[in-house]
Order: structure tokens, then C-alpha cells, then sequence
């Protein structure tokens, strides 16, 4: 029971449905739905009970393990069979797992000599024919 409110739904069998959905590559939002919760519920049971972060926890790795699998399966292209379309995948991957996936560009801009860009704006008057 949860300090100062009603009895929490939680149960630890959840934690291994959220480790089972997991290893089939849902998302925690997927995991939520599964379970019949919203998100922010999962989210507090986690902040609650260590067991069901580890489960929270161990369902991510095994969700990007799942589409990581996905996509070697079909990395190479086949004569007939299905090709990765692999600006998707990347896409996917990189939305899901942005921490191992994201690409990180970094543009520095610099004036002469490295220093700072001053910006300027030059205004000029024209007269108009008489």
C-alpha cells in the first residue's frame, strides 16, 4: 500500500510481463499499454519498487537487442526477398536508442583567427531619381 493513499495496483508478476514484452521489442509506452496503466503509473511504481525498475530496465535492453536483431536479419539485400530500408532503420534506431544511435554533429563557427562572429548589418540609402 502506497503511504497516504488508496492501495497501489501494482503486483510483481508485472515485472515479469514487462521483461517478456520486452524481449519482444515493445516500447515502454507498448509495456503500459499491455499492462492497462498510463505511463506515469509505470513510471512511479519504477520510482517505488527496485524490483520493477530492474524489470524497467532489463525490458529496454532487450526491446533494442530485439530490433537490433530485426535489422541484421535483413541488413543484406536479397535477390528476392526482403531489403532493409536503412534510412528508416536508422531513423528508428536512432528515435528508440537515441544514446547509442543519435548522430552528434557539432558546427562551430568562428571568425578570423578563431574569434568570435560579430554580426553586422550594413545599410545603404539610395536616392531615388528625380
Amino acid at each position: 500500500m502506497m503511504p497516504g493513499g488508496r492501495p497501489t495496483d501494482y503486483d510483481e508478476s508485472f515485472c515479469d510481463k514487462v521483461v517478456e514484452l520486452g524481449a519482444i521489442g515493445k516500447s515502454v509506452e507498448q509495456i503500459a499499454k499491455e499492462l492497462g496503466f498510463a505511463i506515469r503509473t509505470l513510471y512511479l511504481w519504477r520510482d517505488t519498487y527496485p524490483q520493477f525498475m530492474q524489470a524497467l530496465n532489463t525490458a529496454k535492453e532487450l526491446e533494442q537487442a530485439w530490433w537490433e536483431d530485426q535489422a541484421q536479419a535483413y541488413m543484406l539485400e536479397h535477390k528476392d526477398g526482403p531489403k532493409l530500408n536503412a534510412t528508416l532503420w536508422s531513423r528508428s534506431m536512432a528515435a528508440r536508442f537515441p544514446k547509442k544511435y543519435r548522430d552528434n554533429s557539432k558546427i562551430e563557427l568562428t571568425g578570423e583567427g578563431g574569434a568570435p562572429l560579430i554580426p553586422h548589418i550594413q545599410v545603404s540609402f539610395v536616392k531615388p531619381n528625380e
